[in-house]
């Protein structure tokens, strides 16, 4: 922390609502800037491979990966589930984490059947369930825990 310049090592404290003990946290604004960059260093990129990048692949391992992310949804629907029954905070970046992968889902399912006898089940599964579901989440996400 010596290292650390002093205005980056304000600390805030602040009262645990249920033990009403004092918590004390760092303020990270590099954190806040790595972020930022990293993002915006990912738009110049994005061009490249829009520029680069084949339109079709052969891909080894494809259901494999797909059984992964489904293994991924399934502890993620579960465990959002689990915890909001419990009324347990730590339902919210769970269900965080469990919308956004959900959308990725939806969109990876679209986008892959394109042009193909698939696109309608992936659309309609998109639109009837895996949005639905990624919305439920977002909601249960943006609860404040009591």
């Amino acid at each position: 922390m010596a290292l650390v310049a002093p205005q980056a090592r304000a600390w805030r404290t602040s009262r645990t609502p249920r033990t009403g003990t004092r918590a004390r946290t760092v303020r990270t604004p590099g954190t806040a800037t790595v972020l930022t960059g990293a993002g915006l260093v990912l738009l110049p990129w994005v061009v490249v491979l829009a520029k680069t990048m084949p339109q079709t692949a052969e891909v080894s391992n494809w259901s494999t990966a797909w059984i992964g992310l489904d293994l991924m949804l399934a502890a993620g629907l579960t465990g959002t589930g689990m915890l909001v029954r419990r009324r347990d905070p730590r339902a919210s970046p769970v269900a965080a984490a469990t919308a956004a992968l959900l959308v990725m889902d939806a969109w990876f399912d679209v986008t892959t059947s394109a042009g193909t006898g698939g696109q309608g089940m992936a659309l309609l599964l998109a639109a009837g369930a895996e949005l639905p579901l990624a919305v439920a989440c977002a909601v249960v996400a943006a609860r404040r825990p009591r």
